[in-house]
C-alpha cells in the first residue's frame, strides 16, 4: 500500500513540476493595440471634432456680425434684432411689438434685413399705355 501511495505521489509530482517547465506562448507585442488607438483618435478627430469646430466657429462669425434690424431665429423664437450689445444676450423684438432678451448662443440663424435695399428698386415702374 505504502509503494502505490508513493508511486501515486511520485507521478502527481512529476505533472506539476512538467506544468511548470512547459514553454510559454511567446509575449505579444503592443505595437498592434498602440496603432489601433492612433487610428481611433485619428478618426473621431476628422469625423467629429475638426467639423463641429468648423460649424461652432462660423455660427460665432455670424452671431457676432448681426445688426439692428435682422430677422433671427432663437430656439424656435423668430424676432428682428432692436439692441445688439456687447454682451452675451441681445434683444429681439416679436411680431405684436414685444421685446425679449435672449442670449447669442440659442441664436441658431440669422437672416440679414432688407432694408439696406435701395428704395428705387421696391417701387414699381409702369410702362405708357399705347
Amino acid at each position: 500500500m505504502k509503494k502505490i501511495f508513493f508511486l501515486l505521489a511520485y507521478i502527481s509530482s512529476t505533472r506539476l513540476f512538467a506544468q511548470d517547465l512547459e514553454p510559454t506562448a511567446p509575449a505579444q507585442s503592443i505595437w498592434p493595440t498602440v496603432s489601433m488607438v492612433v487610428i481611433a483618435v485619428f478618426f473621431f478627430y476628422f469625423i467629429l471634432w475638426r467639423p463641429e469646430q468648423t460649424r461652432r466657429k462660423k455660427m460665432e462669425s455670424v452671431r457676432s456680425s448681426m445688426k439692428k434690424g435682422d430677422r433671427v431665429t432663437a430656439m424656435g423664437i423668430i424676432g428682428t434684432v432692436v439692441k445688439n450689445p456687447e454682451g452675451p444676450t441681445v434683444i429681439l423684438k416679436m411680431v405684436d411689438g414685444s421685446q425679449i432678451e435672449v442670449l447669442k448662443a440659442s441664436i441658431s440663424e440669422v437672416q440679414p434685413s432688407t432694408e439696406s435695399e435701395p428704395e428705387s428698386s421696391s417701387k414699381r415702374v409702369e410702362l405708357p399705355k399705347e
